[in-house]
């Protein structure tokens, strides 16, 4: 049986994607500091706690499960506005404790390293498709971080461990047998705040409607936190023949292949509650973009994985969460 570590496997995808392998017959192993993980989402799971830089951790973990055969590195900060405001902080976690990481597992035999990116580091500004080879410019600290992890692994790789990078667009939704979800009461991205302004009865504003998108509102690719597990299991058992002695890393989006606007986004979500959504337009916020959304073609080839769930699969995962995580996790 296949035994994978998940640095960050306490977290909203780590935690997803342990699910997956305890799912598909694989053994997952967790490593988190609990800085933003749960520990309620490592119940029934191997848990060590602690820091990812932390070599004597990392050393008694290979030395307790020498059958480790990957590593899915998913530990990281990961708020945008929190990364403006604290970058050192997020540089320190994100970049500096990446580095340190992979020192330890170098030296502890590991040559597999599935690393968590994010489509936050292309120039998604027109609302047009991207590719793995499209122009890359990280708008925040955060961003940046991980497309500096992705130069940094990509160096390693040519000595040490090979890494492929998984570029996650915009993840919605929950373990669809409801295990985990998103850990936060009040998420900051689209769909949390929807769920917000409909629980609350007010209107979501649709910030900015003169995008150059079919129907002016910004375009996101939205995937289901359970497709993204399901291409973890993919990247773990394909590994070898991905990345081998002449190809040593490599990065692979993962997203829908289709964009959803704002108001698409309205309307999937009204076509699972019962009471309407009411929206109300309003003016781009500073730093607002078209955005974009992913071609999808690598992913097919090199993973044989295509996303299974809709939009509305994921809208009704995550509201169904919502009861489950409020008696779950204790404020």
């Amino acid at each position: 049986m296949t035994t994978v570590l998940i640095a960050g496997g306490a977290g909203y995808i780590g935690s997803t994607v342990a699910s997956a392998c305890l799912d598909a017959g694989i053994t997952p192993v967790v490593l988190d500091n609990l800085v933003r993980g749960r520990l309620e989402f490592t119940k029934g799971r191997t848990f060590y706690e602690g820091d990812i830089a932390d070599g004597a951790l990392v050393d008694r973990i290979f030395s307790e499960h020498p059958d480790i055969s990957a590593v899915v590195h998913c530990a990281a900060l990961i708020v945008v506005p929190e990364s403006v405001a604290d970058p050192i902080g997020y540089y320190d976690a994100n970049v500096s404790k990446s580095l340190s990481f992979v020192g330890h597992l170098h030296r502890n035999g590991c040559d597999r390293i599935i690393f968590s990116s994010s489509a936050s580091i292309y120039r998604a500004e027109d609302g047009s498709p991207v590719d793995e080879d499209s122009p890359l410019a990280p708008q925040s600290p955060y961003a940046r971080t991980k497309a500096h992890c992705e130069e940094m692994f990509a160096d390693i790789a040519v000595a040490g461990p090979r890494v492929l990078s998984l570029r996650y667009f915009n993840p919605v939704g929950a373990d669809p047998e409801l295990r985990t979800g998103l850990q936060l009461k009040r998420p900051s991205h689209a769909l949390g705040v929807l769920i917000q302004a409909h629980q609350e009865g007010r209107p979501f504003p649709i910030t900015g409607t003169n995008y150059p998108t079919r129907d002016g509102t910004g375009i996101r690719d939205y995937v289901h936190v359970w497709d993204l597990a399901a291409a973890h299991i993919a990247a773990i058992q394909r590994f070898d023949s991905i990345l081998t002695e002449g190809k040593r890393s490599i990065a692979i989006n993962l997203g829908t292949g289709s964009g959803t606007t704002v108001r698409e986004l309205c309307d999937a979500f009204n076509n699972v509650v019962s009471t309407p959504l009411q929206t109300i337009d309003a003016d781009p916020r500073p730093g607002d973009v078209a955005g974009g959304y992913t071609k999808s073609d690598r992913a097919s080839e090199l993973l044989g994985w295509t996303p299974e769930l809709s939009l509305e699969d994921g809208i009704r995962s995550a509201l169904n969460w919502i009861p489950v995580r409020d008696g779950l996790l204790p404020d």
